[in-house]
């Protein structure tokens, strides 16, 4: 077979957004399988698709901008998974707690698309931090504002309560997704466990008030461990 038999035959007129599409496809493909972005070069694309290197830079103008539009695609997912994970439960603490268990499975199961959209240096956002910023925080900030509604946490602007869940979810997927030999647990037990306490550590420093500090959160548990009549709890501190 010649080398003009294996070329993609040329496509008709209109067809641009359909190669597009394949180019996508075989870009994520390739990143999927070898969980390496260096492997997905221009010319490897291109082989898989059937067309000639100079057919991708039609599309794409270098090899960042078109795994930037690959990662931005996948994580459309993200939206989807969110969104179900929170419906999936009425009690709103429940669906927070859901949907930052999602959000962790999600970037570990998906480890080099994640580790691509949210682990390189930037100079300015991505489409990826867009896509991301459009599921994970809008999902985040709609469950907080509920839970601020029902009076779990206090009301106000949500991004920062937003931004404490984010970054613990992204903190645990990162450690299991760059160090896996870790002792995380099975079936995720450390996000279950690291989301519990920033929730649980966000409604308690709501409770306390004002400007909480270390003295002010052990002066509050020695408090309640008293309530309780815990017999190791120690004398509580002025």
């Amino acid at each position: 077979m010649t080398v003009d038999r294996l070329r993609r035959r040329r496509s008709p007129r209109g067809s641009g957004e359909q190669l597009r599409a394949e180019i996508l496809t075989a870009a994520t493909d390739l990143l999927l399988e070898s969980g390496d972005e260096s492997a997905v070069s221009i010319r490897a694309v291109a082989n898989r698709v059937g067309v000639t290197p100079p057919s991708i830079y039609i599309h794409f103008a270098d090899k960042d901008t078109l795994i930037d539009e690959v990662v931005a695609h996948y994580f459309t997912r993200l939206d989807e998974v969110m969104r179900q994970a929170g419906a999936e439960h009425d009690n709103t603490w429940e669906a927070a707690h859901a949907q930052g268990m999602a959000y962790v499975r999600f970037a570990v199961e998906n480890a080099e698309l994640y580790r691509v959209a949210t682990m390189k240096v930037c100079a300015e956002g991505t489409d990826a931090d867009e896509v991301l910023s459009d599921s994970a925080f809008v999902h985040f900030a709609e469950t907080i504002e509920r839970l601020m509604d029902e009076g779990f946490v206090d009301k106000g602007d949500p991004t920062p309560v937003v931004m404490e869940l984010w970054t613990a979810a992204h903190g645990v997927a990162t450690l299991m997704i760059a160090k896996p030999y870790l002792p995380t647990g099975e079936n995720y037990e450390l996000a279950d466990r690291v989301l519990t306490s920033v929730c649980l550590g966000r409604a308690i420093k709501d409770v306390i008030g004002g400007d909480v500090g270390p003295h002010e959160i052990r002066k509050f548990v020695l408090e309640q461990r008293a309530g309780l009549g815990s017999e190791s709890t120690p004398p509580i501190p002025g």
